[in-house]
């Protein structure tokens, strides 16, 4: 049975000694930030702060700051699992005859077991706020850092859905809290819920938006995963879980959302109201400059009788998101593999936040072959905003930056194994580009290169103890006293 909601999650967390409870007043403005910094950065625990200065209601921080507590979350501990699940859908024909449909029954069941079921209620039902008593005031939204400006919901996943095909997004993008009824959207360029934004902006129209607070972690996690495009994020969530999430429709906008959310707010983003946002400390380890972007109204909430507020922290890595970036990382390595067979691994190191760096181990087979993966995953939906490609023979164990620093210099020239393309898209929040979303990337072949390649020299060959050696000090190990 998977985990359904918040609540669930933190018992599972206290049950595991993943969760401490602080009972004393605690503030939202920057007092709870620095605590959960402190935390992750020392490799803490999700923390419930049960006393908020001037709100009735808790806040649940680094819920997600290990790899353990994302374990317990998504309830299994091979993340590839994911992607795998998304890969063996895709391999699936309609069945056609009575034979093939007997075979496929357990497959089809699989798949419809994930898909959303719609409810006429639900836990985030229980209280409704029109849009004359709905604020942003009574929610402890933080302050993280003292020059941002202002308080910013930092972990709300936004729903929106496609204006011409329907499809569903859910994406994480932090809000600006400009007063109690408005806040600014900071959807990126690049991001699905920006382009939802854009449709709608061409057809003259404001787009309906509800940004979640809680949620089962499976969401939470769909949320955030780049999936690909024209999957639908309450299916993700669904194929994640192994069982599809329950949804409900919303008061005031025509958008369905998790029945098992501790908090919905519900509104509209209008593309015609732009204001300035910023700055904020990111994840890059940088306060993010001012800059425009659209408005969010707010026209209701629905909201649990005792919701818990979920939050998170971000600046210099490592803080929480590493650790879903990791799972993120490990979760779609099947989806890789699937257009490029000859990967290995992949990773993306958590200091790089995530969109700065990636290293690709291969299985080499041809001369040029490293160039062609660095291309097909330039090409790769939001992997075409990662600025620096290492590619890797697979003896390198992508995981450990040693063994690649290794490879670098001992099979890569710089002249010859690295390519630089300019005016390439980049990330928003990357602050070495030249310019806002658009800067270079970086591509270093560091496989071991064959004569077709240019290397006109002899392979050396590798140091390595000998197997009966190995095996005499195996054998003699314990007497050795160390």
């Amino acid at each position: 049975m998977p985990i359904d909601d918040i609540h669930s999650f933190i018992s599972e967390l206290e049950k595991n000694g993943e969760l401490k409870r602080v009972k004393v007043q605690v503030d939202s403005e920057l007092e709870i930030a620095e605590i959960m910094r402190r935390e992750m950065y020392s490799n803490g625990p999700a923390i419930l702060f049960e006393d908020v200065k001037g709100y009735d209601m808790p806040i649940l921080g680094n819920a997600f700051g290990s790899m353990k507590r994302l374990e317990i979350g998504l309830e299994m501990e091979d993340f590839t699992e994911i992607g795998q699940r998304i890969v063996d859908m895709t391999k699936m024909d309609i069945p056609s005859g009575f034979l093939n449909k007997i075979k496929k029954l357990p497959e089809l069941s699989k798949m419809t077991a994930a898909f959303p079921k719609a409810e006429t209620s639900g836990p985030v039902t229980e209280i409704t706020l029109q849009e004359d008593k709905a604020s942003f005031d009574d929610l402890p939204i933080l302050k993280s850092w003292p020059k941002d400006a202002g308080r910013f919901i930092t972990l709300g996943l936004t729903a929106t859905k496609h204006p011409e095909t329907g499809v569903r997004n859910l994406g994480v993008y932090r809000m600006q809290i400009i007063d109690k009824n408005h806040a600014s959207m900071h959807w990126q360029k690049h991001k699905r819920g920006a382009h939802h934004g854009d449709i709608s902006k061409d057809r003259g129209e404001k787009i309906p938006t509800a940004i979640i607070i809680g949620g089962d972690p499976a969401t939470i996690f769909s949320s955030i995963a780049p999936v690909p495009e024209g999957l639908d994020k309450y299916l993700f969530a669904g194929i994640t879980r192994k069982e599809g999430i329950k949804t409900v429709k919303c008061k005031t906008i025509d958008l369905d959302v998790p029945a098992n959310a501790e908090i919905v707010l519900e509104g509209y983003v209008d593309p015609a109201d732009i204001r300035d946002e910023g700055p904020f400390g990111d994840h890059t380890g940088y306060y993010t400059p001012v800059e425009p972007y659209p408005t969010f109204t707010l026209t209701g909430i629905m909201r649990r009788k005792n919701p818990i507020y979920v939050t998170t922290v971000v600046g210099k890595p490592i803080l929480e998101d590493a650790y879903i970036g990791k799972v993120i990382e490990q979760s779609f390595l099947p989806l890789i593999r699937m257009f490029h067979p000859e990967v290995i691994d992949f990773s993306m190191p958590a200091a790089g936040w995530f969109q700065g760096f990636a290293i690709i181990s291969i299985k080499k087979r041809y001369p040029g072959q490293a160039k062609k993966v660095m291309m097909g995953l330039w090409g790769m939906g939001q992997l075409s905003l990662t600025k620096m490609f290492v590619v890797v023979d697979e003896d390198i164990n992508v995981h450990d930056i040693n063994d690649v620093i290794w490879a670098i210099t001992t099979r890569a020239d710089a002249a010859r194994d690295t390519i630089i393309i300019n005016n390439t898209p980049t990330d928003t929040l990357d602050p070495a580009s030249p310019l806002v979303n658009l800067g270079s990337k970086m591509g270093i072949d560091a496989t071991q290169k064959t004569s077709e390649e240019g290397y006109q020299r002899e392979i050396q060959e590798q140091v390595k103890a000998d197997e009966e050696t190995k095996k005499i000090v195996d054998s003699k190990w314990p007497s050795y006293g160390l």
